[in-house]
Formats: C-alpha cells, sequence, structure tokens
C-alpha cells in the first residue's frame, strides 16, 4: 500500500478513540471516525513504522448497528456526535468493550492474571448517562464561514478541519436554549455585520460565544468573546437576548475581551453587560458556584453518576486523612468532607482552587484545604500524610514522577477516576510496580454520541 492509493473495506472494530481497524489482504489500516461493520472508501495517507492509516473518504454501506436516523442537520460533517445514528446502548456496548480490553492489555503486561491465565480484576459493566441528549451544560461555538468568503456562520468546527465553521442552531446535546441564543447572535452579527477573527492573520473582532446553563435553576451565563479591534455598542443585542422566549432565566450576559493569539476562550477584560457572572449549582446535594471558566464536569446528571461511583469505591473514609489530587474545583473533596477528618485538594489551575474554596465556603465545609499548583511539586510541601488518595488526572494522566511520589505514601486503597482510558493504561503499568493491583472498575458515559468515556478504578496495595 503506498500513499494516495483509494481502498475499501469493511471497518471490523473500533479501538478507543476513533480508531476502526479494516483488514484487507494487503495488510490492516487504521480508518478514524467509523463505526464497525460500515463498509467505507478511504485514502491512505500515513505509512510509519510498519502501521498504515488511511483517511476516510466516503461511507458506502451503513453499518448493522446503524438503526437510527441522524439527529441534527450536520451530521456527518459535525465531527462531534459522531455515534448518534447507533443505538445508544450499542454505543455504551462498544465503549465498555474498548476500555476492557485496555485493562486487560495492562494487566496481561502487569502479570494480574487469575490461574486460568486471564487477566484478574472486575469489569464492573458501564453506567450511562441519565441522558442520551439535551446533556452539556456547557458549549464554547465559533464564529467563521463554512467555505472561505462565505456568509458568517456560529457554531462548530467541521470534521478534519481548524478553519470551516458550521453553524449549529439545532444542536441536539444542548437544552434548546442554547439553540435560540445562538440563532439570535447569529442573526444579529448577520444583520449588524462585524468581521470574524481570522486566527492566521491574526485580524477580525467576532471570536466565540460561550454558554453555561444551571441544570438545577435553568439559570444561563450568556459570554460574547471577541477581540478589541472594535467596540460597538452591544445594548441592542443585550435587549435581543433578555427578550428571547426561553424555558430558562438569563443569570448574567457578559462581553469577553480576548486578544490571545492561541484559538482559545480566556479573558483579557470582562464586562458585565447584565446580571451577573455566574449561577448555583447543585450536586448530590452540594452547592456550587459556577462561573465562565469554571472547571465543571458538562454533563451534570452524568457527573452525580460519576461521583456515586467514584464514592462507592471509595467507602468509608470517617477519621481519615484524604488527598485528592487533580481536585479541579473540588467536587469530590467536598463530597467525602462530611466524613473524613480532613482533606487536602491540589491542583494547578488557581481559579479552579479559588472556586473550590468558594463552594466549600458555600457548604460550610472547614475540614477542606485546597492548594495551587503541580502535584508534583506539591507533595514536597504538605506535612500531613495521607489515609487515603484520589486521583482525578487531566486527559493525558499523571507525570511518572508524580506518580512515584504518590506511591511512596503506601496507602492502602486509591481510587483513579480517568477521562482518557489510553492514559489510565498507561499509569496503571507504572502503579503495578509500586505494588498496586487494580481490583475493580467501572465506565460512566458522560458524553453519549461522541468517543469519550470515563472510568472509575479500584486500586489495593498489595
Amino acid at each position: 500500500m503506498k500513499k494516495g492509493e483509494i481502498y475499501e473495506g469493511v471497518i471490523d472494530n473500533v479501538d478507543f478513540p476513533n480508531k476502526g481497524r479494516v483488514y484487507l489482504d494487503e495488510g490492516m489500516v487504521t480508518v478514524k471516525n467509523g463505526i464497525p461493520g460500515q463498509k467505507v472508501r478511504f485514502m491512505i495517507n500515513k505509512k510509519k513504522a510498519g502501521r498504515v492509516e488511511g483517511r476516510l473518504l466516503e461511507v458506502l454501506e451503513a453499518s448493522p448497528l446503524e438503526c437510527m436516523a441522524p439527529a441534527c442537520g450536520q451530521f456527518p460533517a459535525c465531527g462531534g456526535c459522531m455515534y448518534q445514528t447507533m443505538d445508544y446502548a450499542a454505543q455504551t456496548d462498544m465503549k465498555l468493550q474498548q476500555v476492557k480490553k485496555l485493562l486487560d492489555d495492562a494487566m496481561r503486561q502487569n502479570g494480574q492474571l487469575d490461574a486460568d491465565g486471564m487477566p484478574d480484576y472486575q469489569m464492573e459493566g458501564i453506567t450511562p448517562s441519565p441522558s442520551a441528549w439535551e446533556y452539556r451544560n456547557k458549549m464554547e461555538f465559533s464564529f467563521g464561514d463554512e467555505y472561505m468568503n462565505g456568509p458568517l456562520s456560529l457554531g462548530l468546527h467541521k470534521k478534519g478541519s481548524t478553519y470551516d465553521v458550521l453553524t449549529a442552531a439545532d444542536c441536539k446535546i444542548v437544552h434548546p436554549d442554547f439553540n435560540l441564543i445562538l440563532q439570535a447572535v447569529l442573526d444579529y452579527f448577520t444583520e449588524h455585520p462585524m468581521p470574524f477573527y481570522r486566527k492566521m492573520q491574526h485580524t477580525g473582532y467576532l471570536r466565540h460565544l460561550l454558554l453555561r446553563r444551571s441544570v438545577t435553576s435553568g439559570e444561563l451565563l450568556i459570554a460574547l468573546v471577541t477581540t478589541s479591534q472594535a467596540d460597538p455598542d452591544l445594548s441592542e443585542l443585550k435587549e435581543l437576548l433578555l427578550a428571547l422566549p426561553l424555558q430558562g432565566k438569563i443569570a448574567g450576559i457578559l462581553h469577553i475581551i480576548n486578544d490571545s493569539l492561541a484559538d482559545l476562550v480566556q479573558s483579557d477584560e470582562t464586562r458585565v453587560l447584565y446580571g451577573q457572572d455566574y449561577f448555583y449549582e447543585t450536586v448530590l446535594g452540594l452547592k456550587f458556584r459556577v462561573s465562565v471558566f469554571s472547571f465543571f464536569q458538562t454533563n451534570t446528571k452524568g457527573a452525580e453518576e460519576l461521583y456515586d461511583t467514584a464514592r462507592s469505591y471509595i467507602g468509608d473514609t470517617k477519621g481519615m486523612t484524604v488527598f485528592d489530587l487533580y481536585s479541579g474545583t473540588g467536587t469530590i473533596a467536598q463530597i467525602m468532607a462530611g466524613v473524613a477528618k480532613k482533606v487536602i485538594g491540589v491542583e494547578i489551575v488557581e481559579e479552579a482552587v479559588e472556586s473550590a474554596r468558594i463552594n466549600a465556603q458555600l457548604n460550610g465545609l472547614e475540614n477542606c484545604e485546597f492548594i495551587a499548583g503541580d502535584v508534583l511539586k506539591c507533595l514536597d510541601e504538605i506535612e500531613e500524610k495521607p489515609d487515603y488518595i484520589i486521583l482525578d488526572p487531566p486527559r493525558d494522566g499523571i507525570n511518572p514522577k508524580a506518580l512515584r511520589k504518590i506511591m511512596a505514601y503506601g496507602v492502602p486503597h486509591m481510587v483513579y477516576i480517568s477521562c482518557k482510558p489510553t492514559s489510565l493504561a498507561r499509569d496503571l503499568q507504572i502503579l503495578a510496580e509500586g505494588g498496586y493491583r487494580l481490583e475493580k472498575a467501572k465506565c460512566v458515559d458522560m458524553f453519549p454520541h461522541t468517543v469519550h468515556i470515563e472510568t472509575v478504578c479500584l486500586l489495593t496495595h498489595s
């Protein structure tokens, strides 16, 4: 097989996160963004060290697993909900098998096998999201055009493109209020033209629309993100948004100035055009203040399932000192604080730590301490020794040096919450070197119709 050649074949299976395997007489090809059972046409675009990768060109025949009609008008051009034509139960089963394969392989490499030579741990299945649709409480939409020099668009990037933006006015994984707001903002700037920000030239005004919603109260935060290259009067837009027939209530309308060269949402200056810059959300009976930039799980009800699973794995921490490492806004720490002697959270994002402290005060918790800093460095500065450790790292997993410091405490049990099972599998091998064995694991689907999955693991020191 050579680069540029075009082949056809059937996707046999899909490994995490989206690596379809097509077996041909010439060899195996990885084709991303497909579904098991699809017959696809693809072009060879990568060959390295015996591995061959093809770029999906066309789905020639649907998979037997595809029994659902597309829910939104942008499928399959939008790369967000690539599994939406699959029955949801089939999606969760596929994700479970993907994670189990990674964990099984890690156990084989660790030598953690039973008498029959099988991976010796308990896989407890997968918990589906309480809602398969309208589950996202936060979205960042981009301004752009669907094609070069086309009309203004506002929505999500086209699959495989960093420039083309598809208008997402009928997105089905968000609450309908999001779609009403998006369409209103797009209509306004179509009628009152302003240039969108062009990443290569670093010119333009409109960058992003960031929306957040409280599932508990229905309150909404609306944030228009622009550069400082223009300064129009946004009062008419504000009044237009306030007049929308929304199911929820607008808590705040914000104008965020962002002149960063990076294509991400951040604030050089935040102007409150209406209301306030936060609302409150409730998770497992605890109250959390959520601002535009707060780290908070994007599936609120799914988060309750995730934290409930973690809590059941952690068990009784009465009288214990608990380390919650990579603690974010301290949700897990506060869930554990009710029975623990003390909980110490460590998180590198200072804004998240400040939110954690505010939330602990809101919930009347006096035995929580939150430290801003890198886990690798902070562990050397904390005088207390943990009785229990909870790990909830970012997608890339845990720095091996930090992981060895964590293992050095020798706590009897740890719970590891992972949002990327490939990183988890890698870290489990290092943990095995420190005498930790995987006892049991459970998946929680926080992101229906997408490739992503959360996994909770209980580790025991042997």
